[in-house]
């Protein structure tokens, strides 16, 4: 099947952190060098207890020795679960999962300028009333199997053109994201692809997989 170009923006990178994280002056320099090897729109900072809850003292840890690096390289911080949290680390934004904090309490809380992102998981409904809530973007997922988050569910990448096609509001896809199965994702109609473990994992290290996304992403794009 030939990939054909999209008339719509590029699709962008972005990031999430693994769910834990030993060496911490280690990952900021691996973030260091990911960010510097091609474009990433924003980082998600989603550090996890083993019962799967926020763990916010790793969150504190990880964000004073990323947030500042990645906010100077034009890359927009959020923080998974918890506006007051983010409001708290000087974050861009939060964002909210199925089961947090609802997207109009986190827009209370943040303001007309923080950047609140919700999942959707595969509902076309829940993105809609997420997006009338406030949300600046829903994240529609999983479209392919995932280690790094339990409770997943499977959604198809017609959702994501649907969504596109009808909808302003940008969407995000998740779930398993590596950069030799993302071009589905970008043709489909995902505004910005979310990975961890397909970077963080990469054989190559994380640098060489940012690269690898964005030339996908620029292969697949608008040419206008």
């Amino acid at each position: 099947m030939t990939e054909k170009a999209l008339p719509r923006p590029r699709t962008r990178l972005y990031l999430i952190t693994p769910p834990q994280i030993g060496d911490i002056p280690a990952f900021a320099k691996a973030l260091e060098a990911a960010l510097g090897a091609g474009d990433v729109a924003s980082l998600q900072l989603r550090l996890k207890r083993p019962d799967g809850m926020i763990d916010p003292d790793a969150t504190r840890a990880v964000s004073r020795a990323v947030t500042g690096l990645a906010q100077e390289a034009g890359v927009a911080v959020l923080i998974n679960d918890s506006a007051e949290l983010a409001m708290e680390l000087g974050a861009d934004g939060v964002h909210v999962g199925w089961d947090d904090a609802p997207v109009k309490a986190a827009r209370k809380l943040l303001g007309p300028d923080g950047i609140v992102g919700a999942t959707a998981k595969n509902s076309y409904h829940r993105a809609m009333q997420a997006g009338e809530d406030g949300a600046d973007y829903v994240a529609f997922g999983a479209f392919y199997p995932t280690s790094t988050k339990d409770g997943t569910v499977a959604a198809e990448t017609e959702l994501l053109t649907v969504w596109q096609s009808a909808m302003l509001i940008p969407c995000v896809a998740i779930g398993g994201i590596t950069a030799a199965n993302a071009a589905p994702l970008v043709t489909a109609g995902a505004d910005f692809l979310a990975v961890s473990a397909g970077v963080w994992q990469y054989e190559e290290g994380p640098a060489a997989a940012v690269r690898a996304f964005n030339a996908v992403f620029d292969r697949l794009a608008d040419p206008a």
